[in-house]
């Protein structure tokens, strides 16, 4: 019989569907965030509801899985410093999200990749080989023309003072994910994966309240203006603590090694449920570099395991 440690995997075709429906719902969650940001709400109150969600969920699966609340001496302070990069980008992630086309948000919060390779070197890691430098080069390539750049060369105000911002917001998020990535592998592996995401939301969920009583923010926790922007606020929750707990339940059977690239659907279901619940759409010049993006971002995840 198979053991605990070694659960039967799902079959791909299965597998892939699942995943397909948990990047849906992200995508969906960050459609939600804009729609509740649009209504008034607080974009630290919509950080705190999600992680509650999420803390919620976790606290469940710890006390059903009867696991303790114990970590290896000397793993505190970076389990500490996981928690406050995921508050950073949380906070990165909705503000880029506030300013700009969910979907490009999102192609530019998907350049973690290319920042942890290049961290990961920078921290004595294995150099990028240059295949991953063509990809990552073509990958910029895309996102430069998703940006619309050459707008911006002849018109600077054509796009306002907001996307200035909310590039820098969304690669931000990228760099800090792509931060609590290394140290979560290079500090943190010994720790396991149930408590360190509770103790991760917890400390995400501190920081927000926080935030919110020093007034960090201003209007952080201004509460939905109209009833779109409370079910904004509850939906961004409600998809995202689904989505990472049937993502977090069923990781060891997706076979993560081989399907993961498959995740990179997200900015493509962004566009079109944008669309429909947003109205936002890109220009074809951009839709051809958020495809570039995309199908980038997917040959370098999967060069990794090949």
């Amino acid at each position: 019989m198979p053991s605990i440690s070694s659960p039967t995997l799902l079959p791909r075709h299965l597998a892939i569907l699942l995943m397909i429906t948990v990047a849906t719902m992200f995508a969906a969650n960050h459609v939600a965030a804009r729609l509740a940001f649009d209504n008034g709400t607080g974009l630290l109150l919509a950080v705190l509801t999600r992680s509650g969600v999420a803390c919620l969920i976790l606290l469940t699966l710890v006390i059903a899985q009867k696991k303790r609340f114990w970590l290896p001496p000397g793993t505190w302070p970076w389990q500490l410093a996981v928690g406050l990069l995921i508050a950073i980008q949380s906070v990165s992630l909705y503000s880029a999200v506030a300013r700009l086309p969910v979907v490009i948000a999102l192609l530019l919060v998907n350049t973690y990749p290319i920042q942890l390779a290049l961290l990961t070197w920078a921290l004595g890691g294995p150099r990028p080989s240059l295949r991953s430098c063509l990809i990552m080069g073509t990958i910029l390539i895309g996102l430069l023309i998703v940006l619309d750049i050459p707008s911006w060369l002849t018109d600077l105000e054509a796009l306002g003072p907001g996307w200035l911002a909310g590039i820098g917001y969304g690669l931000i998020a990228a760099f800090v994910f792509a931060c609590a990535l290394w140290v979560t592998e290079h500090r943190l592996a010994a720790v396991g994966s149930t408590l360190r995401s509770l103790l991760t939301m917890q400390t995400v969920l501190i920081v927000m309240v926080i935030g919110g009583l020093l007034g960090a923010v201003p209007g952080g926790m201004n509460l939905p203006e109209s009833n779109v922007g409370w079910v904004g606020l509850a939906l961004l929750a409600l998809l995202y603590g689904s989505g990472f707990s049937i993502l977090f339940i069923f990781v060891p059977r997706l076979d993560m090694a081989r399907n993961a690239p498959v995740m990179n659907i997200e900015p493509v279901a962004s566009l079109v449920i944008g669309y429909f619940v947003l109205g936002q759409m890109l220009s074809p010049i951009q839709l051809l570099g958020g495809a570039v993006v995309v199908s980038g971002i997917v040959v370098l995840s999967l060069s990794k395991v090949r």
